[in-house]
């Protein structure tokens, strides 16, 4: 076995690499970015490699993979299961695997108080493979920070380029693939393969509040093709009101296309969420359910407090719709989608959402399917005519 050096030129999806005492982190964003925050959630969330990939060309029979994860463990609620690796050869899914060990952060909810654990790096292996070339990917998982500690292979391996467009997905949790159960599973994983694209999935659980940092990210890194998922954490967190929304989501746009003047760029709005449809935020966890031993949330604003200007996703969805009709007099390649398209009442009749906020991984197929046939079809605003520049 033979060790194979961790270089950015193996890894799609991330946008740098940070060496550790014990090996290398990929993140999601470039240091610059991560230097103009000081918030745990976003830098928890930034390492949590979703739609990250190690890909290389090679003949090899065996391959192994030394890996560092970081796990949660949340005080009173079930417990988490393990991230899981998806291997992928020209393509195809042949085995899954996992690491038991390693880091492991409890927290407690009510107090917001936590303690770590150090664990040892875990060996990942993957034999029998065909002694002929072939493509291997190893998504990381989406949900577990992971260091990458060592690769080691039988035989050589080359980076390989893609002549595939790029898209570039920004949006929250679920974008993010929260209950997914595997890394090529979440919605935007699958809608990329769906659609034969390169994802770069800027997906940030709890964290997309139109930071500028965010958009001059998007700004700065090559796509073909954009998409961003805006509204819940902002009702989430209470963070803004309507009188500084639109200007946010103008400026938010704005740096977008000081970068991608022309790319085809889809506003998506929040996928349907009862509790937050016409109640504001912030949102709560839910006693009750805690209490029960599992995850639950709840809005705490008050629905009389909408006038004044507090958010609800029925309010954002409006204004978004009214901006990007407004934009679109000028930007023939910005576009609107109503996330209830991908996830509505329907839906929620018959899979409602796990925990009050995210949907269950049946609903991440859904979801993939639904933004397909929207986005890549012969007449959609990612259609195989747009061709890379």
């Amino acid at each position: 076995m033979q060790t194979v050096p961790l270089t950015l030129d193996l890894l799609r999806g991330a946008l740098d690499l940070e060496p550790t005492a014990r090996g290398v982190l990929p993140h999601r964003l470039p240091a610059w970015a991560r230097a103009q925050y000081d918030d745990p959630q976003t830098d928890m969330v930034d390492s949590q490699p979703s739609g990250v990939r190690l890909v290389f060309r090679t003949a090899a029979t065996e391959i192994e993979l030394d890996t560092l994860p970081t796990k949660r463990e949340y005080i009173g609620a079930p417990p988490r299961p393990d991230g899981v690796y998806d291997v992928l050869v020209d393509g195809q899914l042949v085995t899954q695997l996992t690491a038991p060990d390693g880091d492991v952060i409890t927290i407690d909810l009510m107090t917001g108080s936590a303690e770590t654990r150090q664990g040892m790096p875990q060996t990942l292996r993957v034999d029998g493979l065909a002694a002929v070339p072939k493509t291997v990917e190893i998504w990381l998982p989406h949900d577990e920070t992971t260091e990458l500690v060592a690769l080691r292979t039988d035989q050589p391996v080359e980076p390989v380029p893609s002549a595939r467009r790029v898209w570039l997905h920004h949006g929250s949790s679920i974008s993010h693939g929260s209950n997914a159960t595997h890394p090529t599973g979440t919605w935007p994983a699958l809608a990329a393969a769906q659609g034969g694209v390169e994802l770069v999935n800027l997906g940030f659980g709890g964290s997309a509040y139109l930071q500028p940092f965010f958009a001059r990210t998007i700004r700065d890194t090559p796509a073909d093709l954009i998409s961003l998922k805006l509204g819940i954490n902002i009702v989430n967190s209470d963070s803004l009101r309507l009188r500084t929304f639109t200007p946010g989501v103008h400026g938010f746009l704005d740096t977008i296309r000081d970068g991608h003047p022309d790319t085809p760029l889809v506003v998506v709005s929040s996928i349907l969420c009862p509790i937050h449809e016409d109640t504001p935020g912030p949102t709560g966890w839910n006693l009750e359910a805690l209490a029960e031993g599992r995850l639950g949330f709840t809005a705490t604003g008050n629905p009389d407090d909408v006038p004044a200007g507090k958010l609800t996703l029925s309010v954002i969805r409006a204004e978004l719709d009214r901006i990007v009709a407004q934009r679109a007099l000028t930007d023939p390649n910005l576009h609107y989608l109503d996330g209830r398209t991908l996830y509505g009442e329907a839906d929620n009749a018959v899979h409602p959402l796990t925990d009050d906020l995210h949907p269950d991984a049946a609903t991440h197929q859904v979801m993939a399917d639904r933004f397909t046939e929207y986005a890549f079809s012969p007449k959609g605003p990612f259609a195989s005519s747009q061709r890379p520049r």
